[in-house]
């Protein structure tokens, strides 16, 4: 099957650096819709069958366009929400020594460090279980082309152990409002890179 994955389009919790994981989140903002609805039209041309959000009301807001416009409904699985920060839920980028606990701790996952966690969050074994669930229920599914609305942080935590080609494609960089990570593949045989668009780099990077 082809699964096409989307991150969900901007929120004021993203313009004011919020750490927003927890239900039901912020809604997308007047950009965000208009990234929502010019999604819809760069995936105009592809025969989606079926389409899931997570339990964050930013990816059903992200999906409604696409929904509407090729007449299926939306599925939420809870499995796609975002990776919890815990005690630092609704921190801001100001707030430097929780934000780096968030962010070291999904640099600790990629080492091996499947433990590790913030406090009142989920460890790595916890969020693959409950994300590889999701997954494998869209596949169990048999569209043979799904999409995916979830969030930056799980989609790249995900993608990059479950994706071959992603990891080394992405980089440093990181996915983008409405960012589109592409994957052939099925949860038995493993997933390959077809495309990424919408990857944001920073200067050095």
């Amino acid at each position: 099957m082809r699964l096409i994955l989307v991150r969900h389009g901007r929120t004021p919790s993203n313009t004011e650096l919020l750490l927003d994981t927890a239900a039901p989140g912020a809604d997308l903002d007047d950009h965000g819709r208009w990234q929502a609805k010019t999604l819809a039209e760069r995936l105009a041309d592809v025969p989606v069958e079926a389409i899931y959000a997570s339990n964050l009301v930013r990816t059903q807001q992200t999906a409604a366009p696409l929904a509407e416009t090729v007449g299926v409904p939306i599925t939420v699985l809870d499995g796609l929400r975002e990776i919890s920060a815990g005690d630092y839920e609704m921190a801001s980028f100001a707030m430097t020594d929780e934000v780096s606990a968030y962010q070291s701790t999904l640099m600790k996952w990629s080492t091996g460090d499947l433990l590790a966690k913030v406090p009142g969050g989920e460890n790595a074994i916890e969020f693959f279980e409950r994300y590889d669930a999701a997954i494998a229920q869209i596949a169990v599914a048999q569209a043979r082309h799904a999409l995916a609305v979830s969030h930056g942080a799980a989609l790249r935590v995900w993608a990059a152990a479950r994706i071959r080609g992603f990891a080394e494609e992405i980089g440093h960089g990181h996915l983008d409002n409405t960012g589109v990570i592409i994957a052939d593949g099925d949860p038995q045989l493993g997933w390959s890179l077809v495309d990424l668009q919408g990857t944001l780099h920073f200067a050095g990077d």
